[in-house]
């Protein structure tokens, strides 16, 4: 069983980032920082009326001081964890000339009030009152918990003459921001509401995150947001919840205001998690709470260079959510590159050569070189390069030591030529239309919201090995390709566009969501010996607002390869057991058509 505890560490472990203890140079040496735990007081809320105390770690360069001003690095914890996760970025830069304050987040790790998911009212401001600290600003630093004690000023970090909206500020800091999930979405909240803020570097987080929990993969309007509610995530909502939680209850003796009326959590969050477990979708009012807590409702607020990092192994916060955010950050002229990793929340191993927990280290590193070189250029006025506006990990690729070659570059997004295939007769998926076959298939989906497939769990579906998988008889629908010829090489978001005959969802669907149809698309890899892998675990649910009409799926991106002898497969389900799905029993078929197809952007 995945316990509280274990999912927790997961989830640090997903969210550090280069979080990993950097070792101090040797007994004989003289330290090249030094380390000190302070206690910040900070209000925050709508109106700044609500004070939490804030525990943070301050790395500072021996090399630093009032004559010799250095650059600063703020970062903090994934969900669950707290700011020991982030010692090694503390170490890794501090050796390298940064100032850098690592903070448990509101919530977490001895750190005052209630998690508001990265809130801007609240873990926005948060963040702009350390970023005051290191600017220098009096009555923010304390040595204790009780604020009673002013930690002396600091005056070693280097200042802007002016902020990103062209004002002077007393205490205005050269200052980045890096973290992952949690870690990472947090930059994005204070950038929005802080303009000395200089530059970020998020890493797996997420655009919007009410598609995370609640993800709707058609009827999308802008980036991955949705006019309609999706199918939520059971297993990662289940396990964040507990998380948070028992991270409450471990401090409630110092804030036992923390557990009412929702534990640990913003007041919305328990009765939106109630009814969503009822009726397997977010209402209204907690898809705007939620979109309150994401980027892409104040993407225009963000105006600093931006280094997005996502993860491929990722059922959490998959690569579409940092697509969304590049192309709307793209398209209003901000400097933004983006890199496709390996590893994410669902498996949070780094391939070699990628970043190394134990010992982050640019020269042997590519994600670690992106980001030393990222805050070199932005915070340090280096000239060194930012490296490609888009760089994708190939897990096919054999390499040695550091992971460029496994990486391919691009300067333009998306990347690659569509391959289309068409659903054809006799569950074929023909790759022309002069091989399409008419024939239909119709299945069943389960009422309740039951599940009719046994897929990878979500949370550890990298972690687990290769349990079995499938569809119940009678609840799916499927189309393989022929053997390929040659290895097909993908790398983005597939896209099905499908036609779907549903009486009963087109007599109830005018009723809203709970009335509409729930379907679960997915893309599996199909061995020579007929062994089917879905891809990262990852499928797309829809809830579709009018089934008399062509349905388009945009499905979580990947970057794969279909070996030689192998075959694409594409599957329409009933049901997953990671999500709840619809509660009406529907009769569904799909017939094949010239217009019935599964693009794949392929490349190399």
């Amino acid at each position: 069983m995945l316990t509280s505890r274990r999912f927790a560490a997961l989830l640090a472990i997903s969210g550090l980032g280069l979080a990993a203890a950097v070792g101090m140079p040797g007994a004989n040496a003289d330290p090249a920082y030094t380390v000190r735990t302070l206690h910040f007081l900070v209000h925050v809320g709508p109106t700044d009326s609500q004070a939490c105390d804030v525990v943070g770690d301050l790395y500072q360069p021996a090399a630093a001081s009032a004559s010799n001003r250095v650059p600063a690095i703020l970062t903090t914890n994934g969900f669950g964890g707290s700011k020991d996760d982030q010692a090694g970025i503390g170490a890794a830069f501090a050796t390298r000339g940064y100032e850098v304050l690592s903070y448990s987040g509101l919530g977490f790790g001895g750190t005052d009030c209630k998690i508001t998911l990265d809130d801007p009212d609240y873990d926005g401001k948060a963040a702009a009152q350390l970023i005051s600290y290191l600017g220098g600003a009096p009555g923010i630093a304390f040595t204790d918990d009780t604020h009673a004690t002013a930690a002396p000023l600091l005056d070693v970090v280097r200042h802007d003459a002016l902020d990103h909206t062209g004002h002077a500020q007393t205490y205005d800091p050269r200052v980045g921001m890096v973290g992952g999930s949690y870690g990472g979405q947090i930059q994005f909240a204070a950038a929005s509401v802080d303009p000395r803020l200089d530059t970020i570097v998020p890493i797996i987080t997420w655009n919007d995150l009410s598609y995370s929990l609640d993800p709707n993969n058609t009827a999308q309007t802008t980036g991955v947001s949705t006019s309609t509610p999706g199918a939520i995530k059971l297993v990662w909502g289940l396990g964040l919840s507990a998380v948070g939680v028992l991270d409450g209850l471990e401090n409630a003796q110092g804030d036992p205001s923390r557990l009412f009326p929702c534990p640990n959590f913003a007041t919305f969050v328990c009765p939106a998690l109630v009814t969503a477990g009822t009726t397997g979708f977010f209402q209204p009012s907690s898809t705007a709470a939620l979109q309150h807590a994401s980027v892409a409702s104040y993407l225009s607020s963000i105006k600093i260079p931006v280094l997005l990092m996502q993860g491929e192994a990722d059922t959490l916060f998959n690569l579409n959510e940092a697509t969304a955010t590049f192309k709307a950050l793209r398209a209003r002229g901000v400097p933004v590159k983006m890199v496709w990793q390996s590893w994410g929340h669902s498996q949070s191993t780094p391939a070699p050569g990628e970043l190394d927990l134990s010992n982050p280290d640019p020269a042997t590193q590519y994600e670690t070189a992106r980001v030393a070189d990222w805050f070199a250029h932005y915070l340090q006025g280096s000239t060194v390069s930012t490296g490609p506006n888009f760089a994708y990990f190939r897990p096919w690729i054999s390499y040695t030591g550091i992971a460029t070659p496994a990486y391919a570059t691009s300067t333009a997004f998306p990347v690659g030529t569509n391959r289309t295939f068409f659903l054809s007769g006799g569950g074929a998926l023909a790759s022309s239309l002069l091989a399409l076959r008419s024939g239909s298939q119709a299945f069943l989906t389960p009422p309740f919201g039951a599940p009719s497939s046994i897929n990878p769990f979500d949370v550890v579906s990298g972690y687990t090995g290769g349990l079995p998988q499938g569809d119940l008889p009678g609840t799916f629908a499927k189309w393989t390709s022929t053997p390929l010829a040659g290895p097909l090489d993908v790398a983005g978001s597939p896209v099905l566009t499908v036609k779907v005959q549903a009486p009963t969802a087109a007599l109830t669907q005018g009723i809203g969501p709970a009335g509409q149809l729930v379907l679960f698309v997915k893309v599996e890899d199909v061995a020579s010996d007929g062994t089917a892998t879905m891809i990262n675990g990852l499928e797309a649910p829809i809830r579709v607002p009018d089934v008399s009409k062509p349905i388009k799926v945009t499905l979580p991106g990947i970057v794969h390869q279909f070996a030689t002898g192998h075959s694409v497969r594409v599957v329409v389900a009933g049901g997953s057991n990671n999500y709840r799905g619809g509660l009406t029993a529907n009769l569904v078929s799909i017939a094949s058509g010239a217009g019935q197809t599964l693009v794949l952007p392929a490349v190399g």
